[in-house]
């Protein structure tokens, strides 16, 4: 649960440049489209520690603001997710935002096992703490530019 609307927490979502701020694995934002978060549209980020480091690119597959996207995410040779971020208004001011994640291609997609869920889904919790932090920072901004 987040304490911030659909729209501020969509508002992260949409801004490419702070995918490597909350999304856990990833260590730098190279480039992002100008039409991102628009269907079709990239942005190309690096994951890993060096020296490991990948370079890769996730695409946008699905965009319903504020209340869904769906990202190819690329981490090639390992392969490829689909994750899809959903956004629930809960009252007034707070979101449930759930993250579904699969392996789509590559060596990742054959290694599925409960290990692999456990890591994946404590990844996956603290990718949401990071979104809400960020989120709620700026409803706070907002509020006191009001």
């Amino acid at each position: 649960m987040i304490d911030a609307s659909p729209q501020q927490v969509f508002d992260v979502l949409a801004d490419g440049w702070t995918y490597s701020d909350w999304v856990v694995g990833t260590v730098h934002v190279r480039d992002v489209d100008d039409s991102w978060p628009r269907v079709g549209s990239q942005l190309h980020h690096k994951a890993g520690p060096w020296p490991l480091s990948l370079h890769d690119s996730s695409t946008v597959l699905a965009c319903e603001p504020p209340h869904k996207m769906v990202i190819k995410a690329g981490l090639w040779p390992a392969g490829e997710a689909i994750v899809v971020f959903t956004l629930e208004p809960v009252g007034a001011d707070r979101t449930r935002v759930r993250i579904g994640e699969d392996f789509a291609a590559g060596p990742l997609r054959w290694l599925r096992n409960k290990l692999n869920d456990l890591v994946l889904h404590q990844r996956n919790k603290e990718t949401l703490r990071r979104l809400a932090d960020i989120a709620t920072r700026q409803k706070a901004d907002e509020a006191a530019e009001s």
